[in-house]
């Protein structure tokens, strides 16, 4: 069986370095904060699928016409991303994934499109090209992909790492992907291959429980879980929505032996600390939450993970 009938790819990995650099041997392009998926694309039908092998089109039902502009039987590797004044939104693609209403849904998909930005093809008429350097499955990227308003090729540059995390940082998007120009495709596999330069730093916490500030703002309580123990670790606001909040199971105990003191955790609703989320905030040497951004809850993983 093919890949394009098996449909369970999951995406190549990023590995993370801090320091951007220059290289001839390798090719640089912007990191888009969007959703990463695999697209199935043949004569009749485009199929969507996230990290986790999930169907995308019920939540995103503008792009189920995509393969009207992808060659026959391709299969791509891109993100999914839903853009406000020209940069990517991960909150508005975030309460997209949220919505169950399909009335909602259809009236999201009005206001803000999402749109799909391919970066890589892994199967070309039914055939995969995985085992082909990079810059060759590129060449079959561009001459796949007809572009319009709902999909697109990312670009890249060759040898100007430095130059482009700059231009990232200044226009605070998320950050550069490094990718060595001669580098084969390995599906779920995290090589040194691909280097990731963020403005942002992610990790995942363990979810301790919640505050409601009024009726649309919410803070969410982190923790680390450390020989038995839960280990608070401050909280973040931003990003967090009423639905996110729904997804919480109240407990009336508090996970933690202690907390500190003027820590802004009154009237904490706390919860069992069943659930990881990824909180995504700037670097800094104090090793506290800088600019902390709610992202998303990590069904693929359990609180003994996260130490």
């Amino acid at each position: 069986m093919s890949l394009f009938e098996e449909k369970n790819l999951s995406p190549m990995l990023i590995s993370q370095m801090q320091e951007p650099f220059n290289d001839d041997k390798w090719i640089y392009e912007l990191k888009l904060d969007g959703c990463r998926c695999i697209g199935y694309f043949d004569q009749t039908r485009t199929c969507l699928r996230n990290k986790r092998n999930m169907e995308l089109l019920p939540k995103f039902p503008e792009l189920k016409d995509l393969h009207r502009s992808v060659s026959e039987r391709t299969v791509l590797d891109g993100e999914l991303v839903v853009l406000r004044n020209g940069v990517p939104d991960f909150f508005e693609l975030q309460r997209r994934t949220l919505l169950t209403d399909r009335f909602k849904i259809e009236m999201a998909a009005a206001r803000h499109p999402a749109s799909f930005v391919a970066y890589d093809c892994l199967c070309e008429s039914s055939h995969s090209i995985m085992d082909q350097p990079l810059l060759v499955r590129k060449e079959a990227l561009q001459s796949s992909v007809r572009e319009n308003d709902l999909i697109a090729v990312s670009r890249y540059i060759p040898t100007d790492g430095i130059g482009l995390f700059r231009a990232a940082d200044e226009r605070e998007l998320e950050g550069v992907v490094a990718k060595r120009a001669s580098s084969l495709y390995y599906p779920g596999k995290r090589t040194k291959d691909w280097i990731k330069f963020k403005r942002m730093a992610d990790e995942e916490f363990v979810v301790c429980g919640y505050i409601k500030k009024n009726s649309r703002t919410f803070s969410i309580i982190l923790g680390k879980y450390h020989n038995g123990a839960y280990l608070y670790k401050g909280h973040v606001t931003l990003g967090v929505t009423k639905a996110a909040i729904s997804q919480l199971r109240e407990s009336g105990t508090m996970p933690f032996t202690a907390i500190p003191a003027g820590a802004g955790n009154e009237n904490v609703v706390w919860v069992y600390p069943d659930q990881v989320c990824t909180v995504e905030y700037m670097p800094n040497t104090k090793n506290s939450l800088r600019q902390a951004v709610f992202k998303e809850f990590r069904t693929d993983m359990v609180p003994e993970d996260i130490d």
